[in-house]
């Protein structure tokens, strides 16, 4: 663990099973699901542990920046150093259809950079977190990306709406494709090892890549947006299109082959 953000890794934990446990209320239960977008759902649960969230993590650190999904974005956070990125429950439409394939994402950002993060699946109870010079870690344990490479059968993690689209068409053969919820969450199955890339041409927000875009990184891997450029966080403009995320080996075949699949 770092101890340049060490408290504040605690402090990010604990907020993360606090929202985690007031999601867990809400899992399949019926619910009224309401539309930001014709893919983007949300729910109460989501706003209750967006409260819970800035409750804990501003309550303790009232002079840091937030960003939030589901909070309204204000132009006061570009003037701070350090900021709170988070998605209260990433892989909302996992969370509403029953799969346990969601997280509660938890990023610190200092000057631009993602420092800290800590993805927490509350149905299965996993927390995976990192912060920068300190390792990855999966419910305290230390992880690490694969060694396989490019020639060696990749698995990609991918999204079901992208799998269904066609978009994962040019990796078939060499590749194996699996489909799983949450970004945040297929970014740390690849850390893990579990996975040697994931890769996404749809909308991304900082705050569903800042967290595990450190764990990613912490765990040997790498985490890019698909042009290869690194994401830089707490801008004007939080959004873009697309992310990859890669034991390293494979990365430059990843992006190669998303490039191709347009």
């Amino acid at each position: 663990m770092s101890n340049a953000y060490h408290a504040e890794l605690e402090l990010a934990i604990r907020a993360a099973r606090a929202a985690g446990e007031a999601i867990m209320r809400a899992f399949r239960v019926e619910q009224e699901v309401r539309f930001k977008s014709p893919e983007q759902p949300v729910t109460d649960a989501d706003l209750a542990a967006d409260r819970i969230l800035h409750r804990i993590l501003l309550g303790e650190r009232p002079d840091y920046g937030w960003l939030s999904e589901e909070t309204a974005d204000s132009p006061e956070r570009l003037r701070r150093d350090r900021l709170w990125v988070v998605d209260p429950i990433d892989g909302t439409n996992s969370f509403v259809a029953g799969r346990p394939e969601f997280a509660v994402c938890v990023g610190l950002v200092d000057g631009g950079r993602a420092v800290l993060g800590v993805v927490h699946n509350p149905v299965t109870g996993e927390v995976f977190h990192a912060a920068e010079g300190g390792g990855a870690f999966r419910d305290g344990r230390p992880i690490r990306v694969s060694a396989v490479d490019a020639d060696g059968e990749p698995r990609i993690v991918a999204s079901r709406w992208e799998m269904k689209r066609g978009e994962f068409d040019a990796f078939h053969g060499a590749w194996s494709v699996e489909p799983l919820g949450s970004t945040a969450y297929k970014m740390c199955r690849v850390a893990q090892g579990g996975a040697e890339g994931f890769v996404s041409r749809g909308p991304k927000a900082e705050w569903d890549v800042a967290a595990a875009v450190v764990i990613v990184q912490e765990a040997g891997g790498r985490a890019t947006r698909l042009d290869g450029t690194a994401p830089a966080f707490n801008q004007p403009e939080p959004h873009w299109r697309g992310i990859a995320a890669s034991n390293g080996r494979v990365h430059h075949e990843l992006l190669r082959l998303s490039a191709f699949a347009e």
